[in-house]
């Protein structure tokens, strides 16, 4: 343990030393370097991202956790610190920022999604009421449902006739998902639910919905979906993005369920663990956009 730590500061002893070298040679801080040499999305963010939390500078660590509507001055903080005439690299400022944006974003979303998360299904509550029966408008918009408490909501992969029970470990996070997809993308959302009624297919759609809920959100949290919502994000992510995700994962996951051909849904958790790495494995790719037609990054600005 001692070496370890001992190794630590030693690596980060030569960091310092090496990025001093550096601003001598270039004649241009770290910050700066990375803005001129790396294009715009998770490449660059991700390192203005480790360059500033792992900063000496006070100003620069806290510049990760400041209010949207600080940055601005962050960065006009940030130039002045660094002694960079904004004047003379205003093209350096307007990146910082972007790039801020993305940071303070992601750390802000991932506070909305576990505020939705840790609100419970409540019965008693007009509007979370309104959102399952619209879930169910949306799903089936042919067959009207005959109670509140009824044994259809079985047809959309419930696992009784009161759906609010199946919502505990995701809270509200898992209705507002299957909702926007749902709603948002229909004619998909129905196709796959038709599909996971098929024999040769059958799964809970509600369920594994509740499912890859669990999986987004555990993406989110780790900082595996930094590397997608800085490439499809030009400013802040936002639950937008995140519903987006979702609803990529439920279309690549119902494909891979259809391709790994399990014997029943006992297999559930294999299949989707195996799946859970194969989009791990893609995330680790700095230039990874999992859903392409969502993409924003003709927003950013090159230097």
């Amino acid at each position: 343990m001692l070496i370890q730590v001992c190794l630590y500061f030693y690596c980060k002893f030569l960091w310092r030393c090496l990025k001093f070298v550096m601003r001598k040679l270039t004649g241009r801080c770290e910050l700066q370097r990375i803005c001129y040499s790396t294009k715009p999305g998770a490449s660059r963010t991700m390192k203005i991202e480790t360059s500033l939390r792992d900063s000496k500078s006070k100003l620069l660590q806290t510049s990760v956790s400041v209010h949207p509507d600080a940055i601005e001055k962050t960065i006009e903080d940030i130039m002045e610190l660094k002694k960079i005439n904004p004047d003379i690299n205003p093209q350096l400022g307007i990146s910082l920022q972007a790039c801020l944006l993305q940071i303070v974003g992601y750390r802000n979303l991932i506070a909305d999604v576990e505020k939705l998360r840790r609100e419970p299904y409540d019965s008693d509550n007009p509007q979370h009421e309104e959102l399952l029966l619209k879930l169910w408008k949306f799903l089936k918009p042919n067959t009207p449902l005959e109670s509140r408490i009824s044994k259809q909501w079985c047809e959309i992969g419930f696992q009784g006739d009161d759906p609010k029970t199946d919502f505990r470990g995701m809270g509200l996070l898992g209705l507002y998902n299957l909702q926007y997809f749902a709603e948002r993308d229909a004619a998909a959302a129905q196709q796959v639910l038709s599909d996971s009624l098929h024999p040769k297919c059958r799964y809970s759609f509600a369920i594994v919905g509740i499912n890859i809920t669990d999986l987004a959100y555990n993406l989110l949290i780790s900082g595996a979906l930094k590397t997608h919502f800085y490439n499809i994000a030009p400013e802040a992510p936002t639950l937008s993005h995140f519903q987006q995700t979702f609803c990529y994962l439920m279309h690549e996951f119902h494909k891979f369920w259809i391709e790994e051909d399990p014997m029943d849904i006992m297999e559930f958790n294999r299949v989707r663990e195996k799946f859970r790495k194969r989009i791990v494995k893609q995330l680790q790719n700095p230039d990874m956009a999992l859903c392409p037609h969502f993409a924003a990054s003709e927003g950013l600005i090159n230097m």
